[in-house]
């Protein structure tokens, strides 16, 4: 479990790293990009929180 989440953020912060160019205020950035790294980061909380919930279900019965 703990390899899994180790392999998740070393995923995830290799792809928030900045990257050179355009992309401040007044545009600049790639619209074609469909999510951004807090998009992301939501997106693992809450599949992290539906594990636990799943989890916790699962030893009350």
């Amino acid at each position: 479990m703990k390899l899994r989440l180790v392999a998740i953020f070393i995923f995830i912060s290799s792809l928030l790293a900045a990257q050179p160019g355009g992309g401040g205020p007044g545009g600049g950035g790639d619209p074609d990009v469909p999510l951004g790294g807090i998009e992301l980061l939501i997106a693992v909380g809450a599949l992290f929180g539906a594990k636990k919930a799943i989890n916790r279900s699962k030893k009350q019965k």
